[in-house]
């Protein structure tokens, strides 16, 4: 193993043209190794591929130089890559990374953010693990950024020394991602899914506005579970006031499961040398078999829009690419199967400050989850099973979950396309 200060790293060394980078994503970003990147990007002729989402603003459509992206989705930074046409995406479920990394994913070199050493000299993965284990067992050079500031977490595949070929070490600050403002729109909207999250579920919950609104819901909860694709700041409350203790969870129990963490120190403090938090990799945080041995597995996750008859659009506004696949599908299956689980699909039923409905006749954008796979959907207006009912029966409840405003086109339009009265 090679060891460098960040000034001291000339990629030359270790990029050849045409070489494809895969980075951890989103708080995980190794910014002394991506800024590098940048830096170098006009002897360097690579292909990088970001993940679902990044925050740190080292890529700009102004700093792009010869340097080409992918990503799995449209959020924070990697939106201006997109409308600059310097990203393309890649549509893929979250599941399925792990077998595209070194294949449709071209992976010559992973780059990412570690802690450690631990106790016993394996090296932490420290903020996401995700597609990061596959990326450092594919890749010909594995560059690691060794931050000081990193938390040194539990991980369930630990990183040895062997798969480090250079370790940059540096005292980069960590990307704060702080949690969202609740408003009463968006306890509305958990006020009606805490019905369906009974003592002992184990919650896949996702980042944002409506996450948040709802674990401030579940402060009465006994012996809940934590599997999970990303967690956030609110968990912290969760575990430490005893509700969440993975008690009843039939994977890795005791123990709150999640591939990445977005959040602030509060989050990081709390992480740091913590047994009870374990980052593990996609094949256990998404894969079906995993998934399967949930029981009381409740999937909560958001929607731009849904379509009349249950068809969700998670990705697209017309043209523009803001959302991602990511692991919806993977979480809508699950929970929907689990024998006392369930599947339930949020968001509020206006956009543009109510000038738009987000229920609609038909989708704007692509159908990200069929609704074959949806079970529950969920606005500010009150929350429908839509598994099992009829089309017939399906647009009149989704017309329920419509702003009062919207109610009577939609009603029109379902004439026209179901013959729905």
């Amino acid at each position: 193993m090679l060891r460098f200060r960040p000034e001291q790293l000339d990629l030359r060394s270790y990029l050849q043209p045409g070489d494809g980078v895969v980075t951890s994503q989103g708080s995980a970003e190794p910014q002394a190794l991506t800024r590098a990147l940048r830096a170098q990007a006009d002897s360097l002729s690579v292909s990088i591929f970001l993940g679902g989402g990044s925050f740190s603003g080292t890529f700009t459509p102004e700093h792009a130089g010869n340097l080409r992206f992918t990503g799995y989705g449209g959020v924070g930074d990697h939106r201006r890559l997109i409308r600059a046409g310097l990203m393309e995406i890649l549509p893929v479920h979250v599941s399925r990374l792990p077998h595209f990394i070194g294949r449709e994913i071209p992976c010559d070199v992973a780059m990412l953010q570690v802690a450690g050493p631990r106790k016993d000299g394996n090296y932490s993965y420290s903020l996401a693990s995700d597609y990061m284990v596959e990326a450092v067992t594919r890749a010909r050079v594995v560059i690691a950024e060794l931050n000081h500031n990193a938390p040194n977490t539990c991980c369930e595949v630990p990183l040895h020394p062997s798969n480090i070929d250079v370790l940059v070490e540096s005292d980069e600050p960590l990307i704060q991602l702080p949690s969202s403002p609740v408003g009463d729109l968006e306890r509305a909207i958990a006020s009606h899914i805490a019905e369906f999250i009974g003592d002992h579920s184990t919650l896949q919950i996702g980042y944002g506005c409506v996450p948040e609104a709802i674990i401030a819901t579940l402060r009465d909860r006994k012996d809940l579970g934590l599997h999970t694709g990303v967690i956030g700041d609110s968990i912290v409350a969760l575990i430490e006031r005893g509700v969440i203790t993975n008690a009843s969870k039939e994977v890795l129990p005791g123990r709150s499961v999640t591939g990445a963490l977005w959040g602030t120190q509060r989050l990081y403090r709390f992480v740091d040398e913590n047994p009870d938090v374990q980052l593990t990799r996609i094949t256990t945080t998404h894969g079906a078999e995993s998934l399967g041995r949930l029981s009381r597995l409740v999937s909560i996750n958001s929607a731009i829009e849904v379509d009349l008859t249950g068809q969700v659009n998670a990705e697209q506004i017309g043209s523009e690419y803001v959302g991602a696949i990511g692991g919806q599908v993977d979480f809508v299956r699950a929970g929907a199967r689990a024998p006392l689980g369930a599947s339930i699909i949020t968001l509020a039923s206006t956009a543009r400050e109510g000038t738009v409905s987000r229920i609609v006749s038909r989708l704007n954008g692509p159908v990200t989850t069929a609704r074959s796979e949806v079970d529950v959907v969920a606005t500010e207006h009150g929350a429908v099973r839509l598994r099992g009912l009829s089309l017939k029966l399906r647009v009149k409840r989704m017309i329920d979950l419509a702003e009062d405003k919207f109610r009577e086109t939609l009603s029109r339009e379902a004439y026209d396309l179901y013959g729905v009265r």
